[in-house]
């Protein structure tokens, strides 16, 4: 089996764990379709962005996702969003590490929490992940394609893909401080109810019956 194929089955399989460990969580079904529908919404986003060159809302919509919904629902949106949006944007060699590495994003998300929570916190994590995410990428395709992995060979791909990594990185930023705060609000709502609904209703409490009422005196015998 190629290295290429190793890392499809390891990323989908960590995919559908995590989506099975969402569905048996607090939230069920119901939190399974919320995290679907963030990846759909971020593959949405990505596409519609795909004019503006490595600036999409993916990376933000997964640190969100982790830092409201936990670090399960985190990694499972990541590979969603990837395998969606590349069914328009086209799939190739580079869907598998996308995956991986918006998963890893969520997973970011969840343990960085405390500061993903705060705007300027999570502008900065968004930030970095843009560099971050476009050097992992290089990294793969020097693994997976050649001629060599080496410091000189990822220096020089890492400065051809610059540009790219800073309009990633600054647009993260930017969607972070837009949207990322109300999009909080909105899943810790929401994640809230749903975990809420999907708890066992208490046992009902027994009230006690009404006392009997006292029998009427017996009717005196004549004399």
């Amino acid at each position: 089996m190629s290295a290429a194929a190793t890392v499809v089955l390891a990323v989908l399989a960590l995919a559908a764990l995590a989506l099975v460990a969402v569905e048996r969580g607090r939230g069920g079904p119901r939190e399974v379709a919320l995290v679907a529908t963030l990846g759909a919404v971020a593959a949405a986003g990505r596409v519609l962005f795909a004019p503006v060159p490595s600036v999409q809302p993916v990376t933000v919509i997964c640190l969100v996702t982790g830092a409201a919904l936990g670090p399960r629902a985190g990694l499972a949106v990541g590979p969603v969003a990837a395998l969606l949006s590349n069914s328009f944007l086209g799939q190739g060699p580079w869907t598998p590490p996308q995956m991986a590495l918006w998963g890893a994003a969520g997973l970011t998300g969840a343990l960085l929490r405390p500061v993903c929570r705060r705007p300027a916190g999570l502008a900065a994590v968004a930030f970095a992940w843009g560099l971050c995410f476009g050097w992992a990428m290089n990294l793969w395709y020097l693994a997976a394609f050649g001629p060599e992995v080496s410091w000189a060979a990822l220096t020089l791909s890492g400065g051809r893909s610059l540009p790219f990594d800073l309009a990633h990185a600054v647009g993260n930023a930017v969607i972070a401080l837009a949207a990322g705060p109300a999009l909080l609000r909105l899943l810790g709502r929401y994640a809230g109810r749903i975990r809420t609904t999907g708890l066992s209703p208490p046992a009902p409490v027994p009230v006690p019956a009404d006392p009997a009422p006292p029998a009427p005196p017996a009717p005196l015998a004549p004399r």
